[in-house]
């Protein structure tokens, strides 16, 4: 597959020009690697491979000796340090390296848990721009195939794969990565076999407000050990926790508990061990899923203030994503449907009508064009998304 230029590469280009330094986060294969070959480094390193890693862990002031001998012909040389956290000791390194203005750095990391401990992984306010990076959202790599788009998601590796079989083959690989190389290595889970029941279910339960009672009863294992496994899954990157939007002047009972959302959808349905034969109910909850997936990478790639939230009163009405932009709300209602009706956009209708800054709701559907439902809702194809942000 050729290479596919990312919404992020220019932004990650501009930081570069202004002396800034670069954390770049993703889940495994989502590109990172990829991305930053496109910038000419003077040195790169990789700390996947066993020989390098085990050589910096060893010593990790190496890297100041090998940049001290680029600045001597090159100043602020490009340095790229690909998966840093299998080696957080050099964050040290890279921090002095970066105070007296030595070199400029891409970092990128698969993995939060490791970096969390190291000073806000050590990198000063102000010198280091983060980013994140996403499987291909619908803008980099548009489809006119929702439903494969919907059970095979969008990875890199998996959208270059022809045949469905394969795509099938190399999901339940990454699975199985997954669980043995983020988790079992890094030690952060004692029973590895309760993990791999609760990743099955948190994959199920993906785009559902969270129940961690529940969980933990069908587990066996406490509700405070639930929370701290959606904890290493925030933290691999492989789901976004959604905080629900709560204040409300005429509301006391708003729903306060959060959604997770699997990175991928591919990946998400293979983790459930769903198969490809796939109800009409279940298509709808991973269409709701698709639409609020592209929103957050809309965000990531355009403006990181920008926040996805979901509105729900358990005795009445709930709007599936709320795009919250410094206090401006945008409702987006999802159906699975080719005929939107007005039926559909009730809630919509309450939502614009209690909160003041809400301006316009927007109902996503399988439209061939933009629909206008009433007053203030619009119907869109999901094709047009990144409209909305």
């Amino acid at each position: 597959m050729k290479y596919i230029q990312r919404l992020l590469e220019e932004k990650i280009q501009h930081s570069l020009n202004r002396n800034k330094s670069i954390l770049l986060f993703g889940a495994r294969q989502t590109g990172k690697t990829t991305l930053i070959s496109r910038f000419n480094a003077h040195l790169s390193i990789n700390f996947i491979q066993p020989d390098v890693r085990q050589r910096y862990e060893k010593s990790p002031h190496l890297l100041k000796g090998e940049v001290e001998a680029i600045t001597a012909a090159k100043k602020h040389p490009l340095v790229v340090l690909d998966e840093v956290q299998k080696v957080p000791e050099i964050l040290d390194v890279v921090q002095d390296l970066i105070d007296r203005n030595q070199a400029n750095f891409i970092l990128t990391g698969s993995s939060a848990r490791k970096l969390k401990g190291r000073a806000q992984i050590n990198l000063l306010p102000g010198r280091v721009t983060t980013f994140k990076i996403d499987p291909f959202s619908l803008l980099e790599f548009p489809t006119r195939n929702l439903n494969e788009r919907l059970l095979y998601g969008s990875l890199p590796g998996i959208l270059a794969v022809s045949e469905d079989s394969d795509k099938e083959i190399d999901l339940e690989s990454y699975v199985t990565t997954y669980l043995e190389e983020e988790v079992r290595a890094e030690a952060v889970v004692r029973n590895l076999g309760n993990f791999a029941r609760f990743l099955e279910l948190a994959a199920s339960e993906s785009g559902q407000i969270i129940n961690l009672r529940k969980l933990s009863q069908e587990i066996g294992v406490a509700h405070t050990t639930i929370g701290a496994y959606y904890q290493i899954l925030e933290d691999c990157l492989i789901a976004e926790r959604v905080e629900p939007l709560t204040q409300s002047k005429t509301r006391k009972k708003l729903t306060k508990s959060e959604k997770f959302l699997f990175f991928d959808l591919g990946v998400r349905r293979v983790a459930a061990r769903e198969g490809t034969k796939l109800s009409r109910d279940t298509m709808d909850k991973i269409f709701e899923q698709f639409v609020g997936l592209e929103l957050l990478r809309r965000v990531h790639a355009v403006n990181p203030a920008i926040r996805i939230r979901f509105w729900r009163d358990p005795d009445g009405p709930e709007v599936d994503w709320i795009i919250d932009s410094n206090g401006t709300y945008t409702p987006v209602e999802v159906k699975w449907t080719e005929n939107p009706a007005t039926s559909d956009i009730r809630y919509l209708e309450t939502f614009l009508s209690e909160y003041s800054s809400a301006k316009t709701g927007y109902l996503i559907c399988q439209i061939p064009r933009k629909v206008k439902l009433s007053d203030r809702v619009m119907a869109l194809p999901w094709q047009s998304i990144h409209e909305l942000i």
